[in-house]
C-alpha cells in the first residue's frame, strides 16, 4: 500500500508532472484506484481520464470517498483536495496502475500478439499449447486476455476491449499472480499500443502476425502509417519477437523486430526458422507439416480455414521460443476451436453450409474468401455483413468490393452502427457492391437477414455470416444492447430449413 506522495514521486521520475498540491496530506494511504466515478470509495486515488471527462465525475468520486485525483488539468473544488496535474493521463495511468498492483507483470511469463487479423485465434492456440504443457507439469492453467474473454484465475468474464485499459489490465495480471498462474497470453491492439495501455510491460514473447490497412478514422488512426507504426512499437517492449515472413511489409516488420533481444521467424516461403509446408484439406481435416532446427512434425487443426495455418505457425513459433516440446504443440492445436471464429453449421441434407466468423476488415475478408473458394469450388457463396459506425471507414469500400467480387448475393445488416444510421452505412457499402455487379439486399436486423438468406437456399450454398463472430451485443447510439449471437440465429434458421425440407421430402415420397 502506497501513499499519495509515493505516487507523486513515481510520476515525477517519469517526467510527467506539471504541477501538484498535496495539502499536507502526502502520507494519506491509497487503498483503491479507479477512473470510474461510480467505483470510487474511501481512500481512492481518482484518475480523470477521457476526452469527454467532466468535472461532475470528479465531484461524484470525491463524494464517494476519493481522497486525491490525477488529471491533465486543475479542477477547483470547495475543499482542498490533493491533486497531481500531469502532461498525459494515457502515460500516467500505467505507471500508477503497475505500482498500485505491485508490479504483477514482472512475476508472469507474458506473451503478446498483435496483427490485423488472427489475434484471437492465435492467443487461443498459444494458450492451448501452453496448457497441455503446464498440465503435464501439474501446474495451473495459463491466463488469457482476448477480444472474447478475460480469464485471470480469479474469474472469466466477457471482454469489453481487445486490450483493457491499464488499471483493469494490471488488476487482471495481479489476479493471475494471486491465483498461482505463471503464464499469460494476451491480444495487443494497435489502440492499446498507441494509447499506452500496455506501457511499462515487458513481453517475454511478442508475436507480429500480419498488417493491412484498418482502423483508419479520426477516432482511431489518422492513416496507415500511424496504424502500422503503433503495431511495430510492440517490439520496443519485447524480449523475443516472432515474425511472420509471409506478411505484407515483412522486411519492415523484421527490421523493427531487431529492437527485441531475439527474433524467431515463421512462414511458408523463404527460409524462416519455423517453416510450414504441405498444407492440405482432406476428409474435412486441415493439416500441414512443420520443419525447424529442433523437429519435423505433422500437425492437424480442429478449425477450418487455410488462413488458420498462419495462426498455428505463429503459435508454434511462440511455443518454440518458450522451449515447449513439440508433442504439446501438436496436442493443443489438434483440439482447439474458438467461439465465433470459423464456426460451421451444416444442414441435414448437406446442401447448406454456414460459416460464422469475426472477419471484419480487408485482410480477413481476402483470406476467408480465398479459403472458401479453395474448399468449396462448386458452391454458391452468399454473404451477410455490415460495418460499424463512426470508425474504420475504409472497410465500407474494401469489404463491399471483396464481398461483391466473390458472392452471388450479399445481405447488408447492422453491425454496431453507433450514432450513424445503419441504412446510410449500408447505402455506402452498396455503392461498392454495385461496382462489382453483385445483387444485394438491406435487412437491418441480423437475425432476419440470416433467416431470409437460409430460406432462399435452393442449391449447394456456403453462407458466410461475417463481422460479429460470437458477439452478443449491438451498439446503437452510445448504448450496447444485448442481442443473440449470429450462431444462435443460424441454428434457428437451420432447424427451420431442416423441418421444411423434411416436409417436402415426405410429400414427394
Amino acid at each position: 500500500m502506497k501513499n499519495i506522495k509515493q505516487y507523486l514521486d513515481l510520476l515525477m521520475e517519469e517526467g510527467l508532472v506539471v504541477s501538484y498540491n498535496l495539502y499536507q496530506k502526502a502520507k494519506s494511504p491509497i487503498y483503491h484506484m479507479t477512473y470510474g466515478s461510480g467505483d470510487a470509495k474511501e481512500d481512492t486515488l481518482f484518475l480523470c481520464k477521457g476526452a469527454t471527462f467532466k468535472k461532475d465525475y470528479l465531484l461524484e468520486a470525491l463524494q464517494r470517498g476519493a481522497v486525491a485525483y490525477v488529471s491533465e488539468q486543475y479542477y477547483g473544488t470547495e475543499e482542498e483536495v490533493p491533486y497531481i496535474r500531469v502532461k498525459s493521463m494515457r502515460k500516467a495511468m500505467p505507471v500508477l496502475a503497475k505500482a498500485f498492483y505491485g508490479n504483477p507483470d514482472e512475476e508472469l511469463f507474458l506473451t503478446g500478439v498483435t496483427g490485423t487479423k488472427g489475434k484471437t485465434t492465435t492467443v487461443y492456440y498459444i494458450r492451448a499449447i501452453m496448457d497441455e504443457y503446464l498440465r503435464a507439469k501439474q501446474e495451473k492453467a495459463s491466463g488469457l486476455i482476448s477480444t472474447i474473454e478475460t480469464c485471470d484465475g480469479m474469474s472469466c468474464e466477457e471482454s469489453k476491449l481487445t486490450t483493457p485499459e491499464s488499471p483493469e489490465l494490471f488488476r487482471h495480471l495481479k489476479n493471475a499472480v494471486d491465483a498461482g498462474i505463471s503464464h499469460m497470453t494476451m491480444e495487443v491492439s494497435s489502440q492499446a499500443l498507441k494509447y499506452h495501455r500496455v506501457r511499462k510491460i515487458k513481453f517475454d514473447v511478442g508475436v507480429f502476425l500480419n498488417i493491412s490497412e484498418d482502423h483508419i478514422s479520426p477516432t482511431e488512426h489518422e492513416d496507415f502509417e500511424d496504424y502500422f507504426s503503433a503495431k511495430l512499437s510492440l517490439f520496443k517492449q519485447t524480449k523475443t519477437a516472432c515474425v511472420n515472413l509471409d506478411s505484407d511489409q515483412a522486411k519492415r516488420v523484421l527490421a523493427a523486430a531487431r529492437m527485441s533481444d531475439q527474433v524467431i521467424t515463421f512462414g511458408t516461403k523463404g527460409n524462416p526458422d519455423i517453416l510450414g509446408s504441405n498444407i492440405c484439406m482432406k476428409d474435412r481435416t486441415l493439416s500441414f507439416d512443420v520443419e525447424c532446427r529442433e523437429f519435423r512434425q505433422h500437425f492437424t487443426l480442429a478449425m477450418h480455414g487455410m488462413f488458420n495455418v498462419e495462426n498455428a505457425l505463429a503459435a508454434i513459433a511462440a511455443a518454440y521460443a518458450m522451449g515447449i516440446p513439440v508433442k504439446y504443440m501438436a496436442a493443443g492445436l489438434a483440439k482447439t476451436k474458438v467461439q465465433g471464429r470459423m464456426e460451421e453449421y451444416v444442414s441435414a441434407d448437406g446442401r447448406l453450409q454456414v460459416i460464422v466468423d469475426f472477419a471484419h476488415n480487408r485482410l480477413s475478408f481476402e483470406k476467408l474468401f480465398d479459403s472458401v473458394l479453395m474448399e468449396h469450388p462448386d458452391a454458391r457463396i452468399v454473404t451477410i455483413f455490415g460495418c460499424p459506425g463512426g470508425k474504420a471507414f475504409n472497410r465500407r469500400r474494401d469489404l463491399g468490393l471483396i464481398a461483391g467480387l466473390f458472392s452471388e448475393k450479399v445481405y447488408l445488416s447492422a453491425d454496431d452502427p453507433g450514432i450513424e444510421s445503419p441504412q446510410d452505412i449500408a447505402r455506402e457499402i452498396g455503392g461498392y457492391l454495385e461496382v462489382t455487379g453483385c445483387p444485394y439486399e438491406y435487412i437491418e436486423d441480423r437475425g432476419q437477414a440470416i433467416q431470409r438468406a437460409i430460406q432462399e437456399v435452393e442449391r449447394k450454398t456456403v453462407l458466410l455470416v461475417l463481422g460479429k463472430g460470437n458477439e452478443a451485443r449491438q451498439k446503437y447510439g452510445k448504448i450496447s444492447y444485448k442481442f443473440p449471437t449470429d450462431g444462435e440465429f443460424v441454428q434457428i434458421g437451420i432447424r427451420e430449413y431442416n423441418r421444411r425440407h423434411m416436409r417436402r421430402s415426405a410429400i414427394a415420397g
